[in-house]
């Protein structure tokens, strides 16, 4: 049993003045194994004071100190890694490869991120002007719990490296793994009121966040309902606002693709991190001609893919993360065979032998019209829909009608094609023929999907402003 009953604030490990505590459960056998006590508005404000004065000094570093800084970062992620990995089975449910791959992405984010403000020009001319790129202030960082360490990274990585200070209000459901993570961030060296850490209920931490003027940026990585409320908070002190947000991202097969590739592929994309990632190609859209092929193809795949036993590294699926997800799940399951989808494979219930967790069999539907909620909403589980196109100007049609614009996937026997119908495709990020990563590359999401960018150079952009000064080498005359 594991009791996390300190935040992080200006540099020390404190007891909260909250008293609330919320248990935490592994998924995967519904056991308690933890208890958090959660912090509240003033253990937040005292935060934001702390970061607030850190800004002062540390928004004057040199980028070679904010750098070493980056780079200390990753080494005390590295040298904590198998505590992080265990940490995210444990708490958040992930198999032994996902919650390998989450702690790596987590330190290779300060890695990339160092590498990009190496090269950054933060001082530039235009025109006759020098032009100052400047630290915006006190970032107001809310992460979730669905890849704790890599979502707290993704924040702090650029923010630091802009020049700007932190207050991070990570998923209550996560605070072991996010102890673990303040204890790199104390073992890194980093100064004192830089990063603060303080668990928390959103509607009480991360209100004070969004509304405190002390506050410059808010920085936030979840649904797009929180989203709106966050920016509709913002918006009255015209705070500046990074929204990572939902997703219902679609995978268009081209009939030239190779099937017995692309489907399992699909299978794949769809069931990223257990279906719980904004990122999952949810929505596969295929010929109509070829739709038998592709739902014997699918029910294959589907047999391949294991669930549970989170320490076999070729196990894929694992629970998800509470009670609640997992109602959520099993509803849109419901209600598709009630709206008269076709269930291909899976259905309701939990997989045989593991009613013990939060398991949720791997479901695929067919026979889906775009209209359907479960082609519409994100469902945030292990739920693929099948859609058909005739021509493939219906089928980009299909990718472009919905309400979100995270990701996408385009699987085609042309390159030339294949890229011709991403460029159509209205995402932030398309993926061709495979399940790439380029981590300078832009993350973030068109339409409903969010506001911003994460990663490389249009992640630092976010947490700075231009400041122009004009005729600094004119001579008073």
């Amino acid at each position: 049993m594991k009791i996390i009953d300190q935040i992080y604030i200006n540099g020390q490990f404190v007891k909260p003045l909250g008293t609330e505590e919320l248990e935490l459960i592994n998924p995967a056998n519904k056991q308690v194994i933890g208890r958090v006590v959660l912090g509240n508005a003033q253990d937040t404000r005292l935060a934001i004071a702390a970061a607030k004065a850190a800004f002062k000094t540390y928004s004057k570093t040199t980028v070679k100190q904010r750098t070493d800084m980056l780079q200390r970062l990753h080494d005390a992620l590295m040298n904590k890694f198998d505590q992080l990995t265990q940490a995210t089975i444990e708490e958040y449910g992930a198999p032994v490869s996902v919650a390998t791959m989450l702690t790596k992405l987590a330190a290779d984010a300060f890695l990339h991120t160092k590498e990009v403000a190496e090269e950054y020009e933060f001082t530039r001319i235009a025109g006759k002007a020098k032009v100052h790129m400047e630290p915006l202030g006190v970032v107001g960082a809310i992460t979730p719990w669905n890849a704790n360490s890599t979502h707290i990274a993704n924040k702090l990585a650029p923010a630091l490296a802009a020049g700007c200070t932190v207050v991070l209000k990570p998923s209550e459901l996560s605070a072991i793994q996010t102890q673990l993570f303040a204890e790199c961030i104390h073992e890194a060296g980093i100064p004192a009121g830089v990063i603060n850490i303080v668990n928390g209920r959103g509607e009480v931490v991360g209100e004070e966040m969004t509304h405190n003027p002390d506050i410059a940026v808010m920085a936030f990585t979840g649904s797009t309902r929180v989203g709106k409320m966050i920016a509709m908070g913002a918006a009255e002190q015209l705070k500046r606002v990074t929204l990572e947000l939902g997703g219902k991202s679609p995978n268009v097969i081209l009939d030239d693709a190779d099937f017995t590739k692309a489907i399992p592929l699909a299978v794949s994309a769809g069931f990223i991190n257990s279906g719980q990632a904004c990122l999952a190609g949810t929505r596969l859209i295929v010929p109509e001609s070829r739709l038998e092929e592709v739902k014997r193809l699918i029910k294959t795949a589907i047999d391949a893919v294991k669930v549970g036993n989170l320490s076999d590294k070729t196990s894929l699926i694992g629970p998800m993360v509470n009670q609640k997800q997992f109602d959520t799940v099993q509803r849109y399951i419901r209600q598709a065979i009630e709206a008269g989808a076709e269930l291909v494979a899976g259905g309701e219930g939990s997989p045989e032998g593991l009613e013990g967790g939060y398991f949720v069999k791997p479901t695929v539907f067919a026979n889906v019209t775009n209209d359907m909620a479960i082609a519409r909403e994100e469902v945030f589980g292990p739920v693929l829909v099948i859609l058909t196109y005739k021509t493939e100007e219906e089928a980009v049609e299909i990718a472009n009608d919905t309400s979100y614009g995270l990701q996408a996937f385009v699987s085609s026997g042309s390159l030339e094609r294949a890229n011709r119908v991403a460029e159509q495709i209205v995402a932030g990020r398309i993926s061709v023929n495979g399940l790439h990563d380029e981590p300078k590359a832009p993350f973030g999401g068109f339409k409903q999907s969010g506001i911003g960018r994460e990663h490389g150079i249009f992640g630092i952009e976010e947490y700075l402003e231009p400041k122009a000064i004009i005729g600094h080498d004119a001579l008073l005359v």
